[in-house]
């Protein structure tokens, strides 16, 4: 039984190599790489932006923010760029297809890997439902065929336009990377243009009238701070998307370069139009009074601009056009990531060779989408989707706290080369051994034998400092990470005793900074420098930005509600038995052995000049 769980335990925490071009050669899985940082942004911008922007500014303005609607779009576009400065790094380093499943595998191990990767199916494939869902509604004229209708014998309205659509984005998507960003970026470029003439024809109605919305009586916090931090995390979710560019980093020309700029400059643009749009709709009607289903087409109505609303329309339908296409292109790239890894069947691993795009997983996320979107109102599932994303968020964070203090030492050997493995061994034995040495040498032998002891109990006590540094450092991170936990549960988990939320309060915060403390004290590990691929973007401010990114997005985590940690749960639980009976038994890291790094480059180098392939 011992035996038995202490294999279970070692395969939940078994970590995977960076993928090297080596590695990715042995797989025989290639996608094209044709992705240049313009189609990075694009891919950005349109995953991101989509039709909510068009109702938030009001439901916020109205019930949290008021005039101070801007502030809140600008403390959530920073809370944001904490996850984005991490998966800048880890992409430039980690290029390859999986995103935070990816990451999380090499950096903290398979169980939590697949959790990860378990919660972003479900992401991409509800959001992707509740996406086509919503853009019926905003189309009038539709054939009756692609009307929705009401089956009476079941109490269900099934929605014909949002099943094709999925379809329609399936089949571009099947056609390869290069086609199907063209085409978003087409329609990411003509959505901002409707919110460029949003904020250009607001601003001038603005200064004709005197931006009366900023007059009112309340003043510019008409809620408080309170109600200013309330309205960011609200409109947090707005800035949920940006990280589809990463799901393509196998797919980019130069990933060291174009992915921290893509990442980073698809969000800066994200935060600028949120922020000038709000700051023109706020000023044109006073917050009491907006409309909180169509605030812009009102606003503008009330200016006697009625036939500004068709143009809101169209701009609400074609950011719901490319969200849907930022939605469904990760998830395929994701489950090709899990299959290569031997976590999901090898079905969808499959690479096209004439498009070279997983068309096979593309169509599977497609059929089960395009499902969901025709049969069920996915509406009330929507929270779920916020679940897999800020999960992400936050192994993403810890990964680079691990990256940083306590980077993987070791890298699995295949079974395949586990007899130069012992070669090696062997070889390293017979050189501590050395030849017989005649009685002739003795006195110089004996001279070289104490040099070598001096620097081998030098070697030792360094070892033995970095031994305790890495302990150090990873018992840091648990307490960061448990601190954070508690505070944020406590401090959101009002049914509680007053003095016992306290309590816990104090608790997970002395946690917190302990562990914080602990990592600003000591040094970062020698061996970040050689982590995965060099020469990409470094993220500023570690220990500080990380713990930060974790700490926002737990409390956004614990604060989804119960429902929906319900629903998800159930969804996880299911996960948990996939993973028990084929994940860990299939996986690729089932029969490797582990070896320090170094002596991995020269097993590889010895066993590839000899020409033995893995």
């Amino acid at each position: 039984m011992g035996l038995e769980e202490g294999g279970a335990m070692r395969a939940l925490m078994r970590r995977k190599q960076v993928d090297s071009d080596r590695v990715r050669a042995a797989g025989g899985h290639q996608l094209a790489k044709e992705l240049s940082v313009t189609q990075l942004v694009a891919i950005g911008v349109g995953s991101t932006i989509g039709a909510g922007v068009y109702v938030l500014v009001g439901t916020v303005a109205r019930e949290h923010a008021g005039p101070a609607l801007t502030l809140s779009f600008l403390i959530a576009g920073v809370a944001a760029a904490l996850s984005a400065f991490c998966y800048a790094e880890l992409a430039s380093r980690c290029p390859s297809a999986g995103s935070a499943y990816h990451y999380s595998y090499i950096c903290v191990g398979e169980g939590v890997a697949w959790l990860i990767g378990w919660a972003l199916i479900l992401e991409y494939t509800i959001g992707g439902s509740a996406v086509a869902r919503g853009i019926s509604p905003n189309l009038d004229s539709l054939p009756w065929f692609l009307a929705r209708h009401e089956l009476p014998w079941f109490d269900v309205v099934v929605d014909p336009c949002a099943a094709f659509l999925v379809l329609l984005v399936t089949a571009l998507l099947c056609k390869g990377i290069k086609e199907s960003s063209f085409v978003q970026g087409v329609v990411t470029v003509l959505n901002c243009f409707v919110m460029l003439f949003v904020i250009i024809a607001g601003s001038y109605i603005g200064f004709q009238t005197g931006w009366v919305g900023y007059k009112v009586a309340g003043g510019f916090f008409p809620y408080g701070a309170n109600g200013m931090l309330a309205g960011s995390a609200t409109v947090f979710f707005a800035y949920i998307g940006f990280d589809s560019v990463a799901s393509t980093a196998e797919e980019v020309k130069n990933p060291q370069r174009d992915l921290p700029l893509g990442i980073g400059t698809a969000l800066s643009v994200c935060c600028s139009l949120y922020m000038l749009v709000s700051v023109v709709i706020v000023g044109l009607v006073p917050y009491f009074a907006m409309d909180p289903d169509t605030p812009i087409s009102s606003a503008f109505a009330r200016h006697g601009m009625h036939w500004a609303m068709y143009l809101v329309t169209t701009g609400a339908v074609l950011a719901l056009c490319s969200t849907l296409m930022g939605s469904i292109l990760p998830q395929p790239r994701i489950l090709m990531a899990m299959a290569r890894d031997g976590l999901l069947p090898s079905f969808f691993s499959d690479v096209n060779q004439r498009t070279q795009v997983p068309v096979k997983s593309t169509i599977v996320t497609g059929i089960c989408a395009a499902c969901l979107a025709f049969f069920m109102d996915v509406s009330q599932l929507a929270g779920m989707v916020s679940v897999g994303t800020l999960l992400a968020f936050t192994i993403v964070a810890v990964s680079i706290l691990i990256l940083r203090y306590a980077p993987p030492d070791e890298v699995p050997l295949p079974s395949s080369l586990e007899a130069s493995f012992r070669l090696s061994q062997e070889y390293d034995e017979e050189k501590v051994r050395g030849p017989p040495v005649d009685a002739n040498h003795e006195q110089l032998s004996s001279v070289v034998e104490s040099i070598n002891d001096t620097l081998i109990e030098k070697k030792q006590d360094t070892s033995v400092e970095e031994s305790k540094r890495r302990k150090a450092a990873v018992c840091s991170i648990s307490s960061v990470c448990v601190g954070v936990v508690v505070l944020t549960t406590s401090a959101s988990f009002t049914f509680l005793p007053f003095l016992l939320r306290c309590f816990f309060c104090v608790f997970g915060g002395l946690l917190l900074l302990a562990g914080l403390g602990v990592l600003c004290y000591i040094d970062q590990d020698d061996g970040r420098h050689s982590f995965g691929h060099s020469g990409g973007f470094i993220c500023p401010f570690v220990p500080l930005l990380p713990v930060m990114c974790i700490l926002v997005n737990t409390y956004l985590l614990v604060n989804l509600g119960g429902g929906t940690w319900m629903r998800v749960g159930v969804w996880l639980v299911m996960g948990v038995f996939v993973y028990i009976f084929y994940g860990r038994t299939h996986s690729s890291l089932t029969d490797v052995v582990y070896v320090p790094v170094a002596q991995a480059e020269e097993i590889y180098g010895s066993s590839s000049s000899s020409g033995f392939v893995a």
